[in-house]
């Protein structure tokens, strides 16, 4: 199966941190988060996969092959010459998703202990374009979604900003997206969009006239590694329970 890590932002929130390093080599209980997340990819059956990178993006790269790419096959999307933010980093990976199958996007900043084996069953058999994973937690943003999970809008509960789908009669119920997400390859073919643009747009199109959907995240672990206190609580509860596998 194959995957793809987000790993080219700039980390801006871990500064000082990422003053000198990127934000996947910022270090979460004594090893790099990327290798966190690579190694749960690879524990779920992931042997393929395409991280991006931009920010000390040689740094990254070193790191991966003096690992001898963890036994499995590991490619770079260099986004150096310009950052192309979610969707148009995707865009630009999609040469590496060429055997039509379904494949997981992982943010570098995320660990959780999803169980990612029920993800990629729960994609397969809804039938859906792509699957979100989603929790109820409080954040500034939401997805918007159906009482039967299909997305329809989005809102933005600091500025009141609002995008709900056309013909959006039912009830809709807020859910934080968690930076993980089951994608079919046929997303490509139905991106309009160009150069620098995030993922979010796409959904929020196409969901008019595909099926996108959330999975809900019931579990009890989710850090968002992007921030310095998430970062800390991470590292302290790798450290308790020893597993490597989120």
């Amino acid at each position: 199966m194959k995957a793809m890590i987000f790993a080219a932002g700039l980390g801006t929130r871990l500064a000082p941190f990422t003053q000198t390093i990127p934000k996947a080599m910022v270090p979460v209980a004594g090893k790099p988060m990327i290798e966190w997340v690579i190694r749960k990819l690879i524990a779920a059956g992931f042997n393929e996969i395409i991280i991006n990178v931009h920010h000390f993006a040689d740094q990254v790269i070193d790191f991966v092959t003096s690992k001898h790419h963890f036994g499995i096959r590991i490619e770079f999307s260099n986004e150096t010459g310009q950052l192309l933010e979610t969707g148009g980093g995707l865009l630009k990976a999609s040469w590496f998703f060429d055997d039509n199958r379904p494949f997981l996007v992982h943010n570098v900043d995320v660990i959780s202990d999803i169980d990612l084996s029920k993800l990629t069953t729960y994609h397969t058999h809804s039938k859906a374009l792509a699957t979100l994973v989603v929790s109820n937690r409080e954040t500034s943003r939401y997805f918007l979604f159906s009482n039967n999970m299909l997305l329809r809008g989005w809102k933005n509960v600091k500025t009141g900003e609002q995008i709900i789908a056309a013909g959006t009669h039912d009830a809709i119920q807020p859910w934080a997206f968690n930076g993980i997400h089951m994608i079919n390859t046929e997303v490509f073919a139905l991106m309009t969009e160009t150069g620098r643009f995030p993922i979010n747009d796409v959904y929020l199109r196409l969901c008019n006239s595909h099926q996108i959907k959330g999975f809900p995240h019931n579990g009890n672990v989710w850090f968002d590694l992007g921030k310095t206190n998430d970062l800390q609580k991470a590292s302290e509860y790798i450290e308790q329970t020893e597993s490597q596998n989120f």
